[in-house]
């Protein structure tokens, strides 16, 4: 199932009407064909790309057909937002075995299609889709229930879910969907409750290559409320016009939606309200919540796109053995399987979707005070931190399903309310509601609602899916009483937990007022939370440990005592000794996996305070697997690696003084640079005073550009930003692997400049670069690596200079006569001027000798002034790797 970001586009028209004038041109011929062979007996898929032009904008698409040559109904196929036609490929050709034509494409302005993006324009986006139908009514191999009707299916998920929503609401030709992870309204999406969602809105555009890339409507809106911070009217309308509650009352076929939990951008009420619409029309609606969404977890592709395929099946096909599933079916987190840390996946369901609201239970609520004041601070920063939109990953919702908390309140900027401790177990299934009082020196404020789930001691507390929901309260000076439907969710609340509802003033999320003001809250009702009690949890099997267990445990036992004697020796004592040495590798290897050659062998050399020392050899010489394995990410077969007198071990406690920089860092766009620092830092935990923030920035050196967004820094910019946050908390030994790549002259000379600063102090630098120009000025040591072992390792300066050619300084210029002559004396191989006249470069052969040389020169009455090696860095390397390079 393809999860870009999800389907939005452009202008308003009725219902479909195509004249034979708009009819669609196939640009391509009859395409390029191609045949995907099978590695069982399911048919070969036979594929074919066309470029159509449909009102003046050409569309890539593909055509999937597999068996015979019988007709077959057909499926469109959207993407998700920011992809192309290419990333539902996979499923394409699934369904194209499964008997199914089926057609994908790339929509207006991504792929190789040309137009405006118009985030699901009727006019757009959405009547291009009825004109790829007509396409699919003129193929021979697509069934028809009419002249021109072909019996056809629309899927996708994100925006490619929302285009098969509007094309069933706007061409009554479409007979079977199956939308996901998409929205209903997506004025609500981005502006829920009249707040800005400027982190998800911000990714949209930037995905989409920035406002010059969408119509121009949508670019002057986006900047418009970006600018304000507020939505407005015509903002909430251009949106809405763009979305499937548009045509609610049209929307009349069979539909699946498949919503995510794990969604800040399209939560679960997007689905319920879907849900209801097309249900009141009369049509069949099955909903399923899966376990991952935009803001990271498992998608379930195989089961959900078997599900997609049995829908069809049912709807498409005619065929009632179908098994389409429940109504309703939730994947429920239970727990982590310990063989790779997977989380594991459990489905409940229903003969009915419930709801939102369904078997309410009533939680009375208390505070440190009843009425409780808290601060919107001016410029709403620093913002509370929830969901993490576009962090690689996007765990932290996976993450809270797993019992881990990771979301983050300021004091002073939040009030909150805790249940008492829960008896019983207690399932949360749906939107948890509470009715507040607010109040606010401002007229307006906004609240950013969520409850936790707080363990026993109060020791950790989780939001569950990351989620919280925003409030706008209009005329809040005079007060004001709300009812705040909180996000929904399905998470299991432990015997003894308890509910904590917290209201804060701000979010990363979102857009706060920048006007500081302080608001008061206070509680008017008890917390109602449903939990759904028709829905069932799948009892779940026996894992096959419990039958392979008990026949195992002998062979267990004796390996067990085979081993106890190995086992004791596996975590060496610190070596006080080496207390104040900041690396010393001894014999250290590593072999290949799988194989019997080394990547490392028998490697030692050690590293004292103060020094930069450059790691350098060729490709393949093993230099990052040492530094993998002295990061503690990969054990070595042999030998030890010893930080501060300190074993390395994979979590070793030592680590947490080494800073390293590898393949670069990910930050948040839309944050400074200095917001990124401070979430990275809290992120670990650890107290913030030992961040030692404003010295690390001062070593990076990045000056004003720490207030500016991340996506307006240049590379260099983004590389000392990179540095700094490896230099957080000053740790005494600070590993970069090619921190100058991508950099220009001029930046390669300040991170130069950053290296030696922060070493300044007597702290410990190791860089593994290929610019052995920069390494030459930037480090005092080095090490040289060739096939894995140690070829030489000391200072810069010793190692260049151990070469055999000879620059000799001279007050004058030294005539051509007189350097045949010195080339012909013994013990030279060669004689040449220097390219400024003013001195020689004379390469001494196995019998000359600095000594007898300037003797010579003495007596040649050469005006010598300085005699010294000659030899640069990249010539002592390629002299010891030999043709290794």
């Amino acid at each position: 199932m393809d999860l870009r970001l999800p389907g939005l586009r452009g202008p308003w028209r009725p219902r479909r009407i195509i004249s034979a004038a708009a009819a669609v041109v196939v640009l391509a011929g009859a395409g390029t064909w191609t045949a995907v062979a099978s590695d069982d007996d399911t048919p070969a898929v036979h594929s074919a790309d066309r470029v159509m032009a449909v009102d003046g904008v050409r569309l890539d698409t593909s055509y999937f057909t597999a068996g015979g040559s019988g007709r077959r109904p057909a499926v469109l196929l959207g993407h998700g937002f920011g992809g192309s036609k290419d990333d539902v490929r996979e499923q394409a050709e699934k369904l194209a075995q499964d008997g199914y034509a089926v057609l994908t494409w790339s929509a207006r302005g991504f792929g190789e299609s040309t137009g405006k993006i118009g985030l699901n324009d009727p006019k757009g986006e959405v009547a291009d889709v009825s004109k790829l139908i007509d396409w699919l009514a003129k193929q021979p191999q697509v069934q028809l229930d009419k002249t021109g009707d072909p019996r056809v299916g629309v899927a996708g998920a994100s925006y490619g879910g929302a285009i098969s929503l509007l094309a069933a609401g706007y061409d009554d030709r479409v007979d079977a969907i199956a939308p996901a992870i998409t929205y209903w309204n997506l004025a609500d999406a981005l502006f829920p409750d009249g707040v800005f969602k400027k982190l998800w809105a911000g990714i949209f555009f930037n995905t989409g290559g920035g406002a010059a890339n969408f119509e121009p409507a949508l670019a002057t809106m986006y900047e418009r409320v970006a600018e304000s911070g507020t939505p407005d009217a015509a903002a909430r309308a251009l949106l809405e016009q763009r979305s499937p509650s548009a045509v609610a009352d049209r929307i009349k076929v069979p539909t699946l939606l498949i919503q995510g939990q794990t969604d800040s951008l399209f939560t679960l009420a997007q689905s319920d309200a879907a849900e209801k619409a097309i249900k009141a029309n009369g049509a069949p609606v099955d909903v399923d919540w899966i376990a991952g969404g935009h803001d990271g977890g498992d998608l379930e592709s195989s089961r959900v796109q078997a599900r997609v395929t049995s829908w069809f099946d049912r709807y498409l096909k005619k065929d009632t053995s179908a098994d389409t599933g429940p109504a309703f079916r939730v994947t429920r987190t239970g727990g982590v399987d310990s063989t790779d840390g997977a989380a594991q996946l459990r489905g409940a369901s229903a003969a009915d979707y419930p709801g939102l609201t369904s078997g309410d239970r009533s939680f009375p609520l208390t505070g440190r005070r009843p009425e409780q004041s808290f601060a919107n601070p001016a410029g709403a920063s620093p913002p509370a931190v929830s969901a993490l939109p576009g962090l690689g990953g996007g765990g932290l919702s996976q993450l809270s399903s797993l019992g881990v908390g990771v979301s983050l309140d300021f004091p002073g900027q939040y009030a909150s309310f805790d249940s008492a401790p829960v008896t019983g177990d207690l399932r949360v299934t749906g939107s948890p509601t509470v009715t507040v009082h607010v109040k606010s020196t401002t007229d307006q404020a906004v609240l950013f609602a969520k409850v936790y789930d707080v363990g026993v001691g109060g020791a950790q507390q989780v939001l569950p899916s990351q989620l919280v929901a925003p409030v706008r309260v209009e005329g809040a000076k005079a007060g004001k009483d709300v009812t705040i439907t909180l996000p929904a969710i399905d998470h299991e609340v432990d015997e003894g937990h308890r509910l904590r509802l917290v209201l804060a003033s701000t979010d990363l999320g979102y857009a706060s007022p920048l006007t500081p003001a302080t608001y008061t809250v206070s509680l008017k009702s008890d917390l109602s939370v449903p939990t759904a009690p028709a829905v069932t949890t799948a009892a779940a099997p026996l894992p096959s440990w419990v039958w392979w267990l008990p026949l195992a445990g002998a062979a267990v036992a004796l390996a067990l005592l085979l081993t106890a004697r190995r086992r004791v020796t596996t975590a060496p004592a610190p070596d006080p000794e080496l207390a104040d040495v900041p690396l010393q590798i001894t014999d250290l290897s590593k072999k290949y996996a799988g194989g019997d050659r080394y990547s490392v062998r028998d490697l030692s050399f050690q590293v004292e305070k103060g020094q930069v020392l450059g790691l350098l050899g060729p490709n393949g010489a093993g230099k990052t697997t040492t530094l993998r394995m002295l990061m503690g990410l990969i054990k070595p077969d042999g030998g030890e690696i010893r930080v501060f007198g300190h074993a390395i071990r994979p979590g070793a406690p030592v680590l947490s003084r080494v800073g390293s920089f590898v393949e670069g860092a990910g930050f948040l766009p839309h944050l400074t640079g200095r917001e990124n620092l401070e979430l990275y830092w809290q992120a670990t935990g650890r107290p913030a005073a030992d961040a030692h923030l404003e010295e690390a920035l001062k070593i990076a050196g990045l000056g004003e550009g720490l207030a500016r967004a991340v996506r307006t820094y240049s590379q260099g910019m983004r590389q000392r930003l990179a540095i700094a946050q490896a230099m957080l908390g000053l740790p005494d030994l600070l590993i970069l692997d090619e921190p100058t790549n991508g950099l220009d002259p001029p930046q390669i000379r300040e991170m130069r400049e950053v290296m030696i600063r922060y070493a300044a102090a007597g702290r410990t630098v190791i860089v593994s670069s290929h610019l052995l120009s920069e390494v030459e000025q930037s480090c005092t040591h080095l090490v040289v690596m060739d096939r894995g072992r140690l070829v030489q390792a000391g200072p810069v300066a010793a190692i260049i200079g151990s070469g055999d050619t000879l620059l000799v300084g001279t007050a004058a210029p030294v005539e051509e006569p007189v350097v045949e002559k010195i080339s012909a004396l013994p013990g030279i191989a060669s004689a040449a001027a220097t390219d400024d006249g003013l001195g020689l470069l004379v390469r001494l052969d196995a019998d000359g000798t600095a000594q007898r040389l300037v003797a010579e020169l003495v007596r040649l009455d050469v005006p010598v002034t300085s005699v010294g090696p000659h030899r640069r860095l990249e010539d002592a390397f390629l002299t010891l790797i030999g043709g290794s390079a």
